[in-house]
């Protein structure tokens, strides 16, 4: 059993990471200023699936091929600069009609959460982040590992899910003036292309 001590300096780490300003915070306020709360939480949802995927990849030990080679790394890198960088092409070219028919908003919620979960999971960032994190909260005196780490992964998750989901409800009340203005929405279409593309050179950029 993991005691309560150790669970609160996880909890307490993992909310400080969770709001500090990273890729993840920053592409469900972009999503959720576009699209609206829905579009911010179902994004989030995508992006908390991605974190317990990579906690059963460090739990099997499949997240240390990311940081070993060379070649596995540059290739998730590069298919996740790829991804925003579609993303910000999208936006770009998006004006204020598209908020209105074609917008995040529009999107049906699997494919909302499904750019959650491409957007978590092609960054071999995370992967790395997680197989140096997690482990340290884990003592082979307490039992199993692996168990442990699933339980720090799942605590982890949840505390993204609930600042995730606050950034997401509180960046979605910009939907009700963005429909007013035609004008806010090709501007914040053309920050969300530029915020996409920078995301994705801080990917390409990445090193393990």
């Amino acid at each position: 059993m993991i005691p309560a001590d150790v669970l609160f300096v996880f909890i307490a780490a993992s909310t400080a990471l969770a709001l500090a300003p990273g890729p993840d915070n920053i592409f469900v306020l972009t999503q959720a200023a576009l699209g609206g709360r829905f579009a911010g939480l179902m994004v989030t949802l995508g992006l908390v699936t991605g974190v317990l995927v990579h906690t059963v990849l460090v739990a099997l030990g499949v997240a240390v091929i990311f940081q070993t080679s060379q070649a596995a790394f540059t290739l998730l890198k590069l298919a996740g600069a790829g991804y925003l960088l579609w993303l910000a092409w999208k936006s770009l070219r998006a004006g204020a009609a598209d908020l209105q028919d074609g917008s995040p908003a529009q999107l049906p919620a699997g494919r909302l959460y499904a750019r959650g979960v491409i957007m978590n999971l092609t960054n071999p960032k995370v992967a790395i982040f997680f197989l140096a994190f997690l482990p340290q909260f884990a003592d082979p005196g307490r039992g199993p590992v692996t168990a442990q780490i699933f339980v720090f992964g799942a605590v982890f998750g949840l505390c993204a899910l609930v600042i995730f989901g606050a950034v997401a409800w509180t960046a979605g009340f910009l939907g009700g003036w963005l429909r007013s203005s035609p004008r806010a929405q090709i501007v914040l279409n053309r920050v969300a292309g530029a915020v996409f593309a920078g995301l994705a050179l801080r990917l390409l950029m990445a090193e393990r």
